[in-house]
């Protein structure tokens, strides 16, 4: 339990840190664009008030709090699985990752009223529309982590 939870904090403090230094010192907010190492990585603004790629993007504000509660349970449920298992180091930083990401997200959908996207990377040819950001990354990893590993560990 304590392996997934300091994933969390970790993934939390590294997308939270992120976001205020691109976004707000960085003053993409404002600037909306900034090539870091073009085409590779470009920092481009995007208010992501949906999930994924803008899906179920609603300008009620409701859809803000759908998305805040069941991003909560979702992570609710994953602590609790996690930590009532005998799972492995892999599954408990996998849970950690993805209750730490979406974490992020929920932080910015209640401060801002909607996720701050900014990575943007594309390459050879293929100009990528949209943007992402730390918390994507570890909920996408920590997702597909804890559908490959096994359930549990097996007992000695």
């Amino acid at each position: 339990m304590r392996l997934m939870l300091s994933a969390a904090a970790a993934v939390f403090v590294l997308d939270q840190v992120s976001k205020y230094a691109v976004v707000h010192r960085l003053g993409l907010a404002e600037r909306l664009s900034i090539d870091v190492l073009p085409p590779f990585l470009n920092f481009r603004m995007a208010w992501n008030r949906g999930v994924n790629f803008g899906l179920f993007a609603h300008d009620a504000e409701v859809m803000r709090w759908v998305l805040v509660a069941l991003a909560l349970a979702i992570s609710a449920w994953v602590a609790v699985w996690i930590g009532r298992g005998r799972h492995g180091r892999g599954a408990q930083v996998a849970a950690g990752l993805l209750i730490g990401g979406a974490l992020g997200n929920v932080v910015d959908r209640v401060l801002y009223g909607a996720v701050a996207d900014f990575l943007n990377m594309s390459c050879c040819g293929f100009d990528n529309p949209f943007a992402f950001n730390v918390a994507d990354v570890a909920i996408f990893l920590g997702a597909v982590a804890l559908v490959l590993l096994p359930a549990s560990r097996k007992t000695p």
